[in-house]
């Protein structure tokens, strides 16, 4: 009985992936019947089609690094095509070679320039660099042309995400700053309006000593969402909570029960759908798997926010659809 209820489970949860659902912490394929290879990235919306593009790290069987960046798309955010290679290796490139690294990329449409602008973690294989990498495209898919990597504002900068007010359109960086002793620091930090440099440091949350960033922004609130730094394993990823970007900030508090450490996964980034009946919030997460990175699997859940009780909670759903 026991085998027959498993094999019931794995069939559905296969048809679940097939179907418009998504099943956290299932084996995604796209519309290839590939793994989806798409790690620690975001989902960036296309102005005019509105439809779903998917970038990531693009993580090579028994290789770390230097894959470079996928981008798949989708218009209900469960069903992916693989669109290619975003942002390609170049030997001997001295920042985008096999060997260095490129990590967190994150895309925002810049309506100034009519352009799509990719950042990314840019770093050599030691973590020597800590720099923030910039490329462009004309298309959302790409391929992206790198443009630079820079210290910035002459800081250092790691865990790297990107935060798009919905209100008045204003990009920031989100980001890491290492952890050297001088560092242990997380920046939110403005663009400027070509979305080509960065501005002016707008918080600063000083010696947290987190990673892997993102802002969900509702009506009347912004939360900030940071993972302790424990490598590849999971942890309990914290949120701050703010009326405005400045602050002040509240202390942390835990966005799952404690006991499943964030339901086995790292933060990195988060999604505002603006669906037909209703504004869902979605946390994206990596369950990353140490022995095969390339197969590391992804968390996405919906996150149930009150505005009047300032409270936010990641929320498990086996299986779940999205009102997109």
């Amino acid at each position: 009985m026991r085998v027959e209820t498993l094999f019931s489970w794995l069939a559905f949860a296969a048809a679940a992936a097939r179907a418009k659902y998504i099943v956290p912490g299932g084996r995604w394929h796209d519309t290839d019947g590939n793994l989806i290879n798409a790690h620690a990235g975001g989902v960036t919306v296309e102005p005019e089609t509105g439809k779903f593009y998917w970038f990531g790290e693009y993580k090579i069987e028994e290789q770390e690094e230097g894959g470079g960046v996928t981008v798949y798309s989708s218009e209900d955010l469960a069903t992916w095509t693989y669109e290619g290679l975003a942002l390609a290796p170049i030997e001997g490139h001295p920042y985008i070679s096999p060997e260095h690294i490129i990590q967190r990329p994150k895309v925002a449409y810049s309506e100034s320039l009519n352009q799509y602008h990719m950042w990314w973690h840019a770093d050599n294989s030691t973590y020597g660099w800590l720099l923030q990498g910039f490329a462009t495209a004309d298309t959302i898919a790409g391929p992206y042309t790198f443009v630079n990597a820079t210290a910035p504002l002459g800081n250092w900068s790691q865990d790297f995400g990107m935060f798009t007010d919905h209100k008045d359109g204003r990009a920031y960086a989100l980001y890491s700053n290492g952890d050297r002793k001088e560092g242990r620091d997380v920046y939110l930090t403005t663009f400027n309006d070509d979305i080509t440099a960065l501005d002016t440091v707008v918080h600063r949350w000083d010696k947290f000593d987190l990673e892997a960033p993102t802002i969900i922004q509702t009506e009347g609130s912004y939360y900030a969402l940071m993972s302790h730094k424990t490598g590849y394993r999971p942890n309990n990823v914290v949120a701050f909570r703010a009326d405005s970007l400045a602050g002040p900030w509240s202390q942390p508090f835990f966005v799952a029960p404690p006991n499943t450490r964030t339901f086995n996964s790292q933060s990195g980034f988060s999604l505002r759908i603006v669906g037909e009946n209703k504004t869902t919030y979605l946390y994206l997460g990596d369950q990353w798997d140490s022995n095969s990175l390339w197969e590391s699997r992804y968390i996405w859940l919906p996150v149930n926010i009150d505005d009047e009780k300032k409270t936010l909670e990641v929320e498990w759903h086996d299986v779940y659809e999205l009102d997109v």
